[in-house]
């Protein structure tokens, strides 16, 4: 047999035995005869370097060492869940759901794993490309790193898809987590706290053979493409368990709610005994055709929901309340714990909220409290054991004056948080601005730590955020912990920073209620910082998602001379305040509309028709108003929709009726 032939059957055969070990748990061979097989595979690829392939079992040794990791947009968004806590509130949800559509639905429920997100890319049954979730919209690339995960195929098997996109979650099992810290004891280092930390933090290791050494698993639960198998979700993950991907076994399908209900209260005494931590279930419609039919809000599908299990909660003394400042000058009571261990994590410090909360607990310095993280991820103080209360504490009385800068705090109407309203000269404050607009989600300028920015602010290098631009060499080589690598480095990041994109720029500047969905939405419209000064109340009103609240804030943020100032400064800095988004239209047939599609079509796909409408100069809006120009209707157009259309007088138009509108 040739060479090229045995590495090609060798190949199959570890690939194959990988996946009945790592997947089926179902071993077929010995350690020791895999063992040879490998060497044998490693003997020849040395002999023949030109035969070694990305799929061959050697290159999951890892050895590629990164700088970094590159940024790159996501196919689909990787939204978040909306999360429920109670049977009322998945009950609510599927009344929701059925005053969408009128045709009957079945719910898929799976475990929701602690882990780190994924995306794992496919062509031509090889992983081309992982990229961990990120902000939703664009991610790092840990290609390199996810390779050396041996439940993960390099290669499928089967009838696949010449290109998809399947999503999942790396996790460590409880075993592999107390393997490594068993051999960190031993070498005198720090024992990792907890599996989902742990797991994110081998992802993001640079060197992919210490990753190769970490026992990482995957499990995938979210098929997404052009060509799909199927118009089921449930069917597609069977498919793509034949193609020799890890899906999960514990997946089932329900048509009623209430025995989604039983699958929830099930896991919720077996999870204990899970080899693998889960912190609650993900409820998803199964057919996919109604998934896209009830859409998307900003933030979440409406099609899927996590139930998230009670958290875990422990008791600790709280010794002292001290009190935070935000960039917005909001005031944060944070309790000083007693040191205690909570979900993996030792918690020493966490939210009281506002001083409505501390009220209605009745919250007091020396009191022994309850803690719990909300959404498993930030602790905060829920209850007061009374019982323990000593007889002499008092009841907290919140401060009155700013206790970094001395300030008057206030309290605006209908507002539960107390401000300082001195932004100017308030350091946290002023920290605070740096720390939002250097963000990754923002300008995202590497180098720039909450010690460094004080560090700039306290030697008087800045003040406003533009004076990043100004910061030179000179400047910084003086200064404590900047050597003339990191200096370069930090200057590097900032001149980078000024060819980041108008929206992540006009979310950067920190205007109230102007997130990153809404920045979007404003520079989409808008194309220009001038024409967003020039808009008025009103003006904001008429753009789709812009509430009365938000177009307020961004008027008043405007009028501001030292805010026009700022942004004065910075475009003479050179930064972007014009979108870079130009639409190529085929025709204006459709200029000036407002279009809203519903249900499923015969000719075209609904990407391929809101792409459609966009090329003729037409947008796509997500709810029907007066303003809407009219409905693109499909099969199984929603009732709800329907109605609303019909009540409004607004004109329902068929497929073939859009169509010869454009011919």
């Amino acid at each position: 047999m040739k060479d090229k032939d045995r590495i090609e059957f060798l190949k199959k055969e570890l690939n194959f035995h990988n996946h009945a070990y790592y997947v089926l748990d179902a071993p077929k061979i010995s350690d020791f005869e895999f063992d040879n097989l490998f060497s044998e595979l490693k003997s020849l690829e040395n002999k023949n370097p030109h035969l070694i392939t990305i799929d061959s079992p050697t290159q999951r040794v890892g050895g590629e060492v990164l700088d970094n990791f590159k940024t790159v947009k996501h196919n689909y968004p990787m939204l978040s869940l909306g999360n429920t806590y109670s049977a009322e509130d998945l009950y609510n949800f599927d009344l929701r759901l059925s005053k969408l559509t009128n045709q009957d639905f079945e719910y898929v429920c799976e475990l929701k794993y602690d882990g780190v997100s994924i995306s794992l890319i496919y062509e031509n049954g090889e992983l081309i490309q992982a990229v961990t979730r990120g902000d939703g919209i664009q991610g790092d690339d840990v290609t390199a790193n996810v390779r050396m995960i041996k439940s993960i195929p390099l290669k499928l098997v089967g009838n696949y898809p010449d290109k998809f996109e399947i999503r999942g979650e790396i996790f460590l099992p409880h075993a592999g987590l107390k393997a490594m810290n068993k051999s960190r004891i031993k070498r005198g280092l720090e024992p990792y706290a907890n599996t989902r930390n742990t797991a994110s933090g081998s992802l993001k290791l640079l060197d992919s053979s210490e990753v190769a050494k970490r026992p990482l698993d995957c499990y995938l639960y979210y098929l997404l493409g052009e060509k799909l198998p199927s118009n089921s979700h449930f069917e597609n993950l069977q498919l793509a368990r034949t193609w020799g991907l890890k899906v999960p076994l514990e997946i089932e399908k329900y048509d009623k709610i209430a025995n989604v209900l039983d699958f929830i209260k099930k896991w919720d005494l077996k999870r204990l005994d899970l080899p693998y931590d889960i912190d609650g279930i993900v409820i998803k419609v199964d057919n996919i055709n109604l998934q896209n039919e009830m859409g998307f809000t900003s933030k979440f599908p409406r099609w899927a929901i996590s139930y998230k299990y009670k958290s875990e909660q422990v008791s600790t003394r709280l010794n002292k309340i001290v009190y935070q400042i935000g960039r917005t000058g909001a005031i944060t009571p944070v309790a000083d714990l007693e040191p205690v261990k909570l979900a993996g994590t030792i918690v020493k410090r966490a939210s009281l909220h506002n001083s409505d909360q501390i009220s209605r607990l009745d919250i007091r310095e020396g009191d022994v409290v309850y803690v719990e993280k909300g959404g498993e991820i930030i602790p905060k103080v829920v209850a007061v054991d009374f019982q323990k209360r000593d007889l002499f504490s008092q009841p907290v009385i919140f401060i009155k004056s700013c206790p970094s800068c001395g300030s008057s705090l206030i309290r605006n109407k209908g507002d539960a948080k107390h401000y300082c309203n001195n932004s100017d000269n308030c350091i946290p404050q002023i920290r605070g601005k740096f720390e939002h607009f250097i963000a990754r989600k923002a300008m995202n300028i590497d180098g720039l730590g909450s010690e460094t920015i004080e560090l700039f602010i306290n030697e008087g290098l800045i003040r406003e955020v533009s004076d990043l631009y100004n910061l030179n060499k000179n400047d910084l080589l003086p200064l404590d912990r900047m050597a003339e690598k990191s200096v370069d480095k930090l200057l590097l990041a900032i001149e980078v920073s000024k060819s980041v994109s108008f929206e992540r720029l006009l979310f950067a500047l920190g205007i109230r209620y102007v997130g990153e969905s809404v920045a979007k939405v404003l520079v989409k419209h808008f194309k220009n910082i001038e024409s967003i000064i020039e808009a008025d109340f009103d003006s904001l009103l008429t753009v789709d998602e812009i509430g009365s609240k938000i177009a307020e804030s961004v008027v008043k943020w405007f009028s501001i001379k030292r805010n026009l100032e700022l942004v004065k400064t910075l475009k003479l800095s050179g930064l972007q305040f014009n979108s870079t988004y130009k639409q190529n239209y085929l025709s204006s047939k459709l200029a000036g509309m407002r279009i809203i599609i519903s249900g499923n079509f015969n000719r075209y796909s609904r990407v391929q028709i809101k792409k459609m409408i966009e090329e003729h100069g037409g947008r796509n809006v997500a709810s029907i108003s007066k303003k809407t120009t009219f409905v693109l209707a499909g099969n199984d157009m929603g009732p709800s929709k329907k109605k609303r259309a019909e009540d409004l007088g607004i004109p329902i138009i068929t497929e073939e009726e859009f169509i010869a509108k454009l011919k």
